[in-house]
């Protein structure tokens, strides 16, 4: 799940069913773990409102010293 999202694309549930071949009980919990985790932003998916779009949080950029 992780990876199809990485391109930085935002898809509904429907979308990412589609993209893996998941089951979508598996699709929901994927979901699930990724927002627990804050890996995973929601947003409403205004064409239709009875679906959301999920994205990932954009990682801040660490500067590592070497």
């Amino acid at each position: 799940m992780y990876k199809v999202l990485e391109n930085g694309s935002q898809l509904t549930q429907k979308d990412l069913i589609r993209e893996t071949s998941l089951p979508s009980r598996t699709v929901r919990y994927a979901l699930n773990r990724l927002k627990d985790e804050q890996f995973l932003i929601e947003r409403h998916y205004f064409v239709d409102a009875r679906q959301s779009l999920y994205g990932l949080i954009q990682p801040s950029k660490e500067v590592v010293a070497v």
